[in-house]
């Protein structure tokens, strides 16, 4: 979907197709909305009157072929009572674009000429293209229910050059959300960890320094505990890093954000059910945040230094591949006794943390993965697991969480729980069973952190939507890349 500004305000009157007018929550109406109301005689406020159509946030009210104008499609959208933040005009352009697919409109003019923040504009109209995404790869039929769709979307703004500057912004967390999203969406035999580090690579174009390292490599470098996942599979296991040096010191510590990037998981020898095994492409939803994340804060340049490490793996049973009860060593030098081949996610975390570390000492680390079907019994569908060493950076990621509209919710770590990864025969074993299973999973990873400030997210419930969103369709939600991105512009950016 494109998307155009104009300070070219047209009258209402001569526009065709679609367009968006806005209400405010005690019946105000826009001048553009007031206009259409007039030509209409005053439908818009009998149906608000009537309490059809209420003008809360987000709300909105189709007009098919309205009187007294070329226009196909009216939609009047509310903007609510209470104050607006740049994360509530993008739910509004959320709302909006849902609108805009229920009519079947592909293209469509928003009137926003009486808004005054031009980064609310840019907001709004990012948010129209996040949920109009569709991943529609693989489709040789258009399917007439969908309310996504391309199109062309002309956003008439009192100050065109302060909203498309806004909007730089705005679409870089789009364009890196859907980077997320597609990568979730693909299957596994379109990708895998060779085409996915090659799809990485492409972020060399916005400036990214991009490093892949191979199977010959890792054993050289010694992360047993991540090759071990891999074994089962013909396909060679890769890490790939990523590296943006957008502070005015290049050497000031970075940020980190580490992902788990299994393209597919069977379990292993500690074989899935088959029901539901389809959707295991998208335990790769880690790596696909990071993604997403270094793609946005290179495309809006930020002033900050970022690292991207993610390990990409297929996690496969044959003849080669890790057996439940066999010890490996991991980079650290610790031993691991993998009791469930099925819990591997952490098995490649262990290597990667300890890498970031080693190689970076980051300022911070935050780990994302499609860890545990434990998290979404504690958590559901609502919230992200969050566990952590700091204090201070669990506050900072909740703030950034919540700023975003995305949830999350801190769960415990604590040493009693250390007990129930115990092994009589290495360091530690990979899984404490099903008690606890989410926090003795984010356990098992501190041991592979130092004393650095250190998060662990476990998005196993937030990765796919089986329902629509305001920001976005069934399927890939994108969460993180958003939160993430708030959390470097707010603490590891300079303020302006």
């Amino acid at each position: 979907m494109t998307i155009m500004f104009s300070d070219a305000a047209p009258a209402i009157t001569e526009i065709g197709g679609t367009a968006v007018v806005f209400v405010a929550g005690d019946g105000t109406l826009s001048k553009a909305a007031t206009a259409a109301d007039d030509a209409m005689g005053g439908a818009i406020r009998r149906a608000f009157n009537a309490k059809k159509f209420k003008a809360k946030h987000g709300d909105t009210i189709a007009f098919p072929f309205p009187a007294g104008m070329k226009i196909d499609k009216l939609i009047a959208a509310g903007t609510g009572t209470d104050p607006q933040t740049a994360t509530d005009a993008r739910r509004l352009g959320g709302k909006i674009g849902a609108a805009l697919g229920k009519m079947g409109a592909s293209s469509a003019t928003i009137l926003a000429a009486d808004m005054d923040d031009p980064t609310h504009i840019a907001e709004m109209a990012a948010g129209i293209r996040l949920r109009r995404y569709a991943f529609t790869k693989y489709k040789t039929k258009a399917d007439a229910k969908s309310d996504h769709g391309e199109g062309n979307i002309t956003v008439i703004a009192a100050d065109k050059a302060k909203a498309e500057a806004a909007f730089i912004d705005a679409n870089a967390l789009a364009e890196g959300t859907f980077f997320t999203r597609d990568l979730v969406s693909e299957p596994a035999n379109i990708l895998y960890p060779d085409s996915f580090a090659e799809r990485l690579e492409t972020l060399a174009d916005h400036g990214v320094e991009v490093v892949v390292l191979d199977e010959k490599q890792l054993e050289e470098i010694g992360m047993g505990s991540l090759l071990c996942v891999g074994l089962g599979s013909e396909r060679e296991s890769k890490v790939v890093v990523m590296k943006w040096n957008g502070a005015d010191d290049a050497n000031a510590a970075p940020f980190c954000a580490v992902g788990k990037g299994v393209t597919f998981d069977t379990g292993g020898i500690s074989i899935k059910p088959a029901g539901g095994m389809e959707e295991m492409t998208m335990d790769m939803g880690g790596a696909g945040v990071v993604s997403g994340l270094m793609k946005t804060v290179a495309m809006r340049k930020a002033k900050a230094n970022v690292v991207g490490i993610v390990g990409l793996v297929e996690n496969m049973p044959d003849g080669k591949a890790t057996r439940p009860g066999d010890i490996v060593t991991s980079l650290s030098g610790q031993t691991i006794e993998v009791i469930n081949t099925d819990a591997e996610g952490r098995l490649v975390l262990a290597d990667l943390l300890t890498y970031a570390q080693r190689e970076f000492k980051p300022a911070a680390t935050v780990n994302l993965a499609t860890l545990t079907g434990a998290i979404i019994i504690a958590l559901g569908n609502l919230n992200a697991g969050l566990f952590s060493n700091s204090d201070a950076l669990s506050e900072q990621l909740a703030d950034a969480a919540k700023a975003e509209g995305e949830g999350i919710w801190r769960l415990p770590l604590s040493k009693e729980y250390d007990d129930l990864i115990k092994s009589s025969l290495a360091d530690m074993k990979n899984t404490g069973g099903r008690g606890a299973g989410s926090i003795t999973a984010a356990q098992f990873l501190q041991r592979f952190v130092d004393d650095s400030p250190w998060a662990h997210i476990d998005i196993a419930g937030v990765t796919l939507s089986k329902e629509a969103k305001p920001l976005y369709p069934k399927g890939a939600s994108g969460w993180g890349v958003a939160t993430l991105n708030r959390l470097v512009r707010d603490i590891f950016e300079p303020s302006a």
